[in-house]
């Protein structure tokens, strides 16, 4: 028998290491059985998809994205548009997926911060068992998309003890997307920045202060930027500045329940907003907050002003007379959310709109509900009387989790967070803290705008996870969370896949002489169009002769040797590590090789060479040290309203970082001093192109943008992955980037003259 035969665990301690895992996780795997089982039935009770009236609205929009509705296009986004290929059926069964997610995930993050198996299980119970969240995820709605990006806040802000930066600006990120979904989450920056300060030693010695003040930064920097930019593109579509239409509208509908119009003082223009119905009698605050679409009020408008405007005026009126009287609505719709009972007060949303019927539901007429089922799923809809009988009574039976018991969750919360003692020492404060501010904090952020049992569903997540954090803390954790593992980064230059490249690539030329401009072109598996892009490499720029160098980052599709036959500089690392590090070597190489300027180009197609005089003439004038090409300074030809979004987001959170104005961070087309690039700090093997942008703006270089061409990729697949990933990490790399080169910030002045090197070959 081998060493490594012998190294493996036995049959027998193998079932054994099964059995003692599946022993200690049983009561959270026995309310996952139920959970899943009960998803299933409600999947199968109501096809193809539950369509409440804001579902017509969100469905619409799938197209056109337009952010001038009640909320903003986080969910039409990042959920419909994605899913609704196939249909209503896998967004609902996507959803409902999120939904157990949501509980593994709450279930995991009370066992890291030391809470009791059964203990951490009855947390998750409720986003599993409940049958007001069932119904919801069967829903198309932004409900079940807002609570789980709460969660993955919660993940990346206390799942691993407090955070640095680049997992702070993750969380902040993270919390800007779910305010996309639903507005009412602005309101948990303040729990988010305050946690960062808390748990991160602000109060402590200098450095955990500064490492606490840089993760707020950080978070704050990237929840600003996402929110700029998405105000951006909100005055692009509707010519003024905000996150959605209806701050006036729900304003109003607040404020009119309780307006005293005698104690205001209002023109006629605005007194027409004041309620026909004296106090006491008035309905709701819904009727109010969506009284907007009455054609015959207000009786006169004047010319530019719109009912916003009129309802905005008033509202403002009310809360400067009435503060208190206002206050008092939304702690009495607060509190209704605690009550025992799930039933419906008068003025209120009812709440059989949230409960399970036997027949479906609809509420628009029956044609146009069975328009919109054919349209995006092809069937008519339908439900299953006897499995939706069953659910109906166990949701207005025994399946809802009462008032009180959020209550108490939440108590229990603010007394771990708060007390002295035992409390004080297990370590978790912060985090309970945290998660108790967030579930509270959201529930009165929706009381502000009308109390509906919908919105109560972040409670069953949020509140629970509080209690158990609590109920730990009191009592004493069984262990305290774990220390965050340290991210995978480039080793110093060069680790062995450089050496082994350079050592190939030494073997091939020599040490070769590059001319003065020499083209840096990073591929992996990109054999189908790299041809034509060399093809059309010019020999010579602005009287330069031009190299071409790839640097073949581990492709196995002949990618090599079709650089070969096209007769560039050819770099093969022996594995593929990502695009920066590819890049790296060939910064390197061209430093030794003699190379001046250096230019950076994709191997799709996507530039257009014929643009190159215009990177490098500001570095031949000695105009700039680092020249960068901008697709929103020239033309675009993406189609992508994801991408048009993104390229504005991190162009914002660029500048916001660097006090400069940045159009585009990841233009791959740019030119740089030789000397510049080499010496830059790389340590990201991929979404390398901020990294580089921000660590040259560090040491001092002086960057330009110059307007270019982004076309359409003319062959092979992109290598970035789904568009949520890539935004988190390249948002990741960003924040680590600004930190390493301004938290402190060491400048070093780069050279104002283009360094010496061999005559330029003509």
């Amino acid at each position: 028998m081998t060493v490594e035969e012998r190294a493996l665990p036995s049959p027998v301690a193998e079932r054994a290491r099964r059995s003692a895992w599946f022993a200690r996780h049983r009561v959270f795997l026995i309310l996952l059985g139920f959970g899943l089982v009960l998803r299933v039935l409600v999947w199968l009770a109501y096809q193809p998809a539950l369509l409440y009236v804001d579902s017509f609205h969100y469905l619409a929009n799938v197209g056109p994205l337009r952010p001038d509705q009640l909320d903003p296009i986080g969910y039409d986004l990042l959920v419909l548009r994605p899913l609704l290929a196939g249909g209503l059926r896998l967004v609902a069964a996507v959803q409902h997926l999120a939904g157990l997610g949501m509980a593994a995930a709450l279930y995991a993050l009370g066992l890291r911060h030391g809470a009791r198996h059964w203990l951490a299980a009855l947390g998750a119970a409720p986003i599993l068992l409940d049958g007001y969240q069932l119904q919801i995820e069967q829903n198309i709605l932004s409900d079940t998309a807002f609570e789980a990006l709460l969660v993955a806040v919660l993940w990346l802000a206390a799942g691993r003890g407090a955070p640095r930066w680049p997992r702070a600006g993750a969380a902040g990120l993270a919390l800007a997307v779910a305010v996309l979904v639903r507005l009412v989450g602005i309101t948990l920056i303040v729990p988010l920045l305050g946690y960062l300060l808390v748990a991160g030693g602000a109060r402590r010695d200098r450095a955990a202060r500064r490492r606490a003040w840089s993760s707020a930064a950080a978070a704050l920097a990237c929840f600003a930027a996402v929110l700029g930019g998405y105000a951006a593109y909100f005055q692009a579509q509707t010519g003024r500045w905000g996150l959605s239409p209806s701050s006036g509208n729900v304003l109003y509908g607040r404020t009119a329940q309780v307006a005293d119009c005698s104690r205001l003082r209002l023109d006629p223009v605005t007194a027409q907003m004041c309620p026909g119905l004296p106090l006491g009698r008035r309905p709701g605050v819904d009727v109010y907050a969506h009284r907007d679409g009455d054609p015959s009020w207000p009786a006169y408008l004047p010319p530019g002003t719109t009912v916003t405007d009129l309802q905005h005026a008033f509202a403002v009126a009310v809360l400067r007379a009435q503060p208190l009287d206002v206050l008092g609505g939304v702690l009495t719709d607060f509190a209704k959310g605690f009550a025992p009972t799930r039933t419906t007060a008068p003025g209120d949303v009812p709440v059989e709109r949230w409960q399970f019927q036997t027949d479906y539901p609809r509420y628009l007429d029956d044609a146009t509900t069975r328009a919109a089922t054919l349209a995006h799923d092809g069937t008519p809809p339908e439900v299953n009387r006897p499995l939706a009988t069953f659910l109906r009574g166990y949701q207005r039976g025994a399946g809802y989790t009462p008032g009180p018991l959020l209550a108490a969750a939440a108590l229990l919360g603010l007394a771990g967070g708060l007390a002295p003692g035992r409390a004080r020492r297990s370590g978790i404060r912060s985090a309970t803290l945290l998660v108790t501010a967030c579930g509270l904090g959201v529930l009165l952020t929706a009381a502000a705008f009308e109390f509906s049992w919908r919105y109560q569903l972040p409670g069953l997540a949020l509140l629970p996870l509080a209690g158990v954090l609590g109920a730990t803390a009191l009592g004493g954790p069984l262990r305290r969370p774990a220390p965050p593992r340290p991210r995978a980064r480039l080793a110093d230059f060069p680790d062995p896949t450089d050496l082994a490249a350079l050592r190939d690539f030494a073997d091939r030329y020599g040490e070769p002489r590059f001319a003065p401009v020499l083209v840096v072109v990073a591929a992996y598996n990109e054999a189908v169009g790299l041809g034509a892009v060399l093809d059309a490499m010019p020999t010579h720029c602005l009287g330069l002769s031009v190299d071409v160098l790839v640097v073949v980052d581990g492709a196995t599709d002949g990618t090599a040797e079709v650089a070969l036959a096209h007769g560039a500089y050819t770099c093969v690392a022996p594995r593929n590590r990502g695009q920066g590090a590819a890049l790296r070597l060939g910064y390197r190489l061209a430093e030794r090789g003699g190379a001046r300027y250096v230019v950076t180009t994709d191997a799709d197609g996507q530039y257009d060479n014929a643009e190159m005089p215009r990177l490098v003439r500001p570095l031949v004038d000695g105009d700039a040290d680092f020249v960068t090409g901008s697709r929103r300074l020239g033309r675009e030809g993406a189609t992508s309203r994801v991408r048009w979004l993104g390229v504005r987001v991190f162009a914002v959170l660029a500048s916001v970082l660097t006090a400069r104005r940045i159009t585009d961070t990841s233009f791959g087309f740019r030119a740089m001093r030789s000397d510049l690039a080499a010496a830059t700090v790389l340590r990201e093997p991929q979404y390398q192109s901020a990294e580089l942008l921000l660590g040259v703006l560090a040491g001092g270089g002086r960057v330009l943008e110059v307007p270019a061409t982004m076309r359409p990729r003319r062959a092979g697949r992109s290598k970035k992955g789904g568009n949520l990933r890539y935004g988190a990490n390249y948002a990741r790399v960003m924040l680590t980037a600004w930190a390493r080169g301004w938290l402190p910030r060491r400048r070093v002045p780069a050279r104002a003259g283009t360094p010496a090197g061999p005559a330029p070959r003509t």
